[in-house]
């Protein structure tokens, strides 16, 4: 179905399930839903509903604008195409940004926020250098495959395949999850990517950012994969700041935790949710 913002952009949007309404979020930026699985693993507790954020993946291209208070426009008028008045969140990686950058917006349209594998609130320098090593690490375990990587264009399908094949905690199962990212694959937005990565390394890590998350009065669940390749200690910042926040890492996980441990992803979630 189709969800048009106040600015005319027609977004792609999903809904299944039953009960209560929580919204997904995406990672990227500048990527696609990629939760038909965190669906299916939870439509028997809510009503769940998938969106493409603007500009990408099945949604009207666009000229933007790349920034985060438009993407949570965007996100209010998915909340309103389905009509509740309050939606509990989820957001993954850079989702996860969003959902947060959504409920300090916003509080009172969020009854719950689940937080899965964001880089907590510090500046992006704080772990941008260690994600960085580790993922060359992971990449040099074949060093074919790094030299590949390398010399593919940012956008290219190979090249993020190789590049999402570090984000497993299990090695020998890893390029086959990371091929089942891309399929099917709708192209990287890379200007988007680019102007929102921009806009976080600037506005993240200042004294207004955690004042305001000191000051959010909501239930938020922080979920983090052990084997994620960006350090769990980003989210340190966030986890110290909220307060009310619980977490629960899930040690045989990488980056997208429910592809390897659903059982226990779903039973996070679904303790949330409750």
């Amino acid at each position: 179905m189709t969800v048009t913002t106040d600015d005319g952009v027609r977004l792609w949007a999903s809904a299944s399930g039953r009960g209560e309404p929580l919204v997904l979020c995406h990672g990227g930026p500048g990527l696609w839903d990629m939760f038909e699985d965190v669906a299916a693993l939870l439509d028997d507790l809510a009503t769940v509903i998938r969106w493409d954020q603007r500009g990408c993946g099945r949604s009207e291209r666009c000229a933007g604008p790349w920034t985060t208070e438009r993407f949570v426009a965007d996100l209010d008028a998915v909340r309103r195409h389905f009509g509740p008045a309050r939606m509990a969140l989820l957001g993954h990686s850079w989702g996860a940004q969003l959902a947060l950058a959504y409920a300090l917006a916003h509080p009172e349209r969020v009854s719950t926020l689940v937080y899965v594998a964001g880089t907590g609130i510090d500046p992006v320098t704080d772990w941008h250098p260690a994600y960085e090593e580790r993922l060359l690490a992971r990449l040099g375990e074949d060093p074919e495959r790094l030299a590949r990587w390398q010399e593919l264009p940012k956008d290219d399908p190979e090249r993020a395949v190789l590049q999402w094949s570090a984000e497993f905690e299990d090695r020998a199962r890893a390029p086959e999850h990371a091929a089942r990212m891309a399929d099917p694959w709708f192209g990287i937005n890379t200007e988007c990517n680019t102007a929102l990565n921009a806009e976080v390394r600037h506005g993240w890590g200042t004294p207004e950012l955690y004042a305001a998350c000191r000051a959010l009065d909501l239930p938020v669940l922080i979920v983090d994969g052990a084997g994620d390749i960006r350090p769990r200690s980003a989210v340190d910042s966030l986890e110290r700041t909220l307060p009310r926040a619980d977490r629960v890492t899930l040690p045989d996980a990488g980056h997208l935790p429910w592809v390897e441990d659903p059982k226990g992803f779903r039973e996070a979630v679904a303790t949330a949710l409750r």
